[in-house]
């Protein structure tokens, strides 16, 4: 019965097209793809900047745990979407039933679940957002001998590999040109940092969870001219001890948007107060279009970099209104405004007045 369901899914006979996934993997598609599903957290927050929510018929399960809870403002037809699976696993019969033409998936989705989509006749789509070595593309924490190479270059294919596949070619290049200049014009203001003078950061995750070296995080520190504390001891995104963040005594301590317990947590704890960031008032809730997360993400590079370059060097950015460079981002390419969530207002760690 099942098999039946499956042949449906063929498009052999309706004009096709080939293109390149970041798993180097060929994949043939119909020309026009309408019905879309989506098995990954960025993929589907790059979906919605490029204006192809309408072609989204199916999601992850955890997309608001991923994307935080007020991102459901900026695509709301996502809480009436079905959800069938996450990263590593779907629900077959759920997604052959929603018809879609292609599966966007995570490139260290189980090689086994790629080929069952696959087998169905479903085009499977695999997105890394990063530029890989050979025997490196399938893994969450590659080994890399250039990572501005490998994300900057990862991340312009993987914006106008999505954008191909939905149909929306001038969208794509139009996000990568916007993203790229406006890194280039934070990069230029802080040319005169050097590194002796770059502040000390720690990125505070869940668990005493924090980004090393080989995830974007760790780059987009360096770029808003941050000394990433954790750089030369942890690869990829490990746990670490509280003594070892009291060692690296950091000037500076970011919290992602998706995290505000964690400023609770850091504020209230007495043995976090021994710590330079804390004693000054310096720990920050990141804003949800920071996300500093372990993939790249067009906003973060764009005005994610841009907040953190304030907030480690307020006096040569006194003159950015970070809310004017967020409309401004957000009403291109979300079609709206930024609104803070309010879980930002409140976990501020700034001295009152």
């Amino acid at each position: 019965m099942l098999g039946t369901a499956l042949s449906l899914c063929s498009f052999s006979s309706l004009a096709s097209r080939q293109v390149t996934d970041q798993l180097g993997r060929q994949v043939t598609l119909p020309d026009q793809v309408d019905r879309v599903v989506v098995l990954q957290h960025q993929t589907l927050n790059l979906l919605v900047q490029l204006d192809a929510s309408s072609k989204i018929v199916g999601v992850l399960s955890n997309w608001k745990q991923q994307l935080g809870d007020s991102y459901v403002r900026l695509a709301p037809s996502l809480v009436n979407t079905p959800a069938l699976g996450d990263l590593t696993h779907v629900d077959l019969e759920s997604l052959v039933a929603l018809h879609p033409q292609v599966v966007f998936v995570t490139n260290y989705a189980p090689q086994e679940m790629i080929d069952q989509i696959s087998h169905t006749g479903i085009a499977v789509i695999a997105v890394s957002l990063r530029e890989d070595r050979p025997g490196e593309a399938a893994k969450m924490n590659p080994e890399m001998s250039n990572e501005e190479q490998a994300y900057n270059q990862g991340l312009k294919t993987g914006i106008r590999l999505i954008g191909e596949v939905v149909n929306r070619q001038k969208q794509a290049e139009a996000l990568v040109d916007y993203t790229f200049a406006q890194r280039k014009w934070v990069s230029d203001r802080l040319q005169s940092v050097t590194p002796q003078q770059r502040v000390r950061v720690y990125m505070a995750n869940p668990d005493l969870t924090t980004y090393g070296s080989g995830k974007y995080t760790g780059l987009m520190m360096h770029h808003a001219g941050a000394l990433n504390v954790a750089e030369s001891t942890v690869k990829g995104f490990k746990q670490v001890s509280l003594e070892q963040v009291i060692a690296w005594d950091p000037q500076v301590i970011f919290v992602q948007d998706r995290y505000p317990e964690v400023v609770g947590t850091i504020l209230h704890d007495p043995k976090w107060q021994v710590i330079e960031a804390v004693k000054n008032h310096r720990v920050y809730l990141m804003p949800e279009y920071a996300k500093a997360w372990g993939y790249p993400m067009p906003e973060a590079l764009a005005i994610g970099e841009l907040w953190m370059a304030k907030k480690l060097y307020p006096q040569q950015f006194s003159d950015i209104d970070m809310q004017k460079q967020a409309d401004a981002y957000y009403q291109r390419f979300y079609r709206t405004q930024y609104v803070a969530p309010a879980s930002a207002l409140s976990a501020s760690t700034e001295p009152k007045a």
